[in-house]
């Protein structure tokens, strides 16, 4: 595993950092819906965009 480098931190992960870029860019497309979908669409993709970054965190 040395040729990978060390991770010593999830924040070190690739992963986990796209998955931030993911919410942020959920966030920034759903800020431009339609204000008649800010309840159910939008609420519903940011809900399922969060718990990416965590999920990876948690392991």
């Amino acid at each position: 595993m040395s040729d990978r480098g060390s991770v010593e931190s999830y924040r070190d992960l690739e992963v986990w950092q796209r998955g931030i870029v993911l919410v942020e860019r959920v966030y920034e497309v759903t800020d431009g819906f339609p204000e008649r979908e800010q309840y159910e669409l939008t609420s519903q993709l940011r809900r399922a965009a969060v718990p990416i970054p965590s999920n990876i965190a948690e392991g």
